[in-house]
């Protein structure tokens, strides 16, 4: 073999063609205390990118916890204990990473609007109910939907007489 094939690649190098092994060569260099020979670049983007994947697991949660909600609400006569393990778990997985991460305690407050329509959309389509029909209002407020136990009571029947 070639003295190249043995040299070890660069951590550059590594970023782009084994990102494992660069995070476990970045590992440690930051035990050893080698901060010199850090990537840098690479490591700065990396940590500002796990906290923004936590944003998005929340995003993603709740979406997926108000869409069951909404179904829950209003197609009674499909309810089912699958819908209710889903409830339960988005809110267990919510509550995991809002106590490993008190800072993005009010995230779920300043998304719930978009995670709201989101949720209707995907309601329409899993349903087969008209999106229009799903009230723009929520009928229930963040801390309902996350709450333990909370599930929404169906529509009240509309007077026809």
């Amino acid at each position: 073999m070639s003295k190249v094939a043995l040299r070890t690649p660069r951590l550059n190098d590594l970023y782009e063609t084994d990102f494992y092994l660069w995070t476990q060569a970045q590992a440690d260099l930051l035990r050893a205390r080698r901060f010199d020979e850090l990537d840098l670049d690479h490591l700065i983007d990396e940590v500002a990118s796990v906290g923004a994947g936590d944003k998005r697991e929340i995003r993603n949660r709740l979406t997926v916890l108000i869409t069951h909600l909404l179904k829950w609400k209003y197609q009674p006569g499909s309810r089912s204990s699958s819908w209710k393990g889903t409830i339960a778990e988005q809110r267990s997985g919510l509550a995991e990473l809002l106590d490993a991460s008190p800072s993005l305690r009010r995230y779920p407050g300043d998304i719930f609007a978009t995670s709201c329509l989101a949720g209707r959309r995907t309601a329409s389509e899993q349903t087969g109910i008209d999106f229009t029909l799903f009230p723009e209002q929520p009928p229930f407020s963040v801390d309902q939907a996350l709450t333990d136990g909370f599930l929404p009571k169906e529509p009240d029947l509309i007077d026809q007489s």
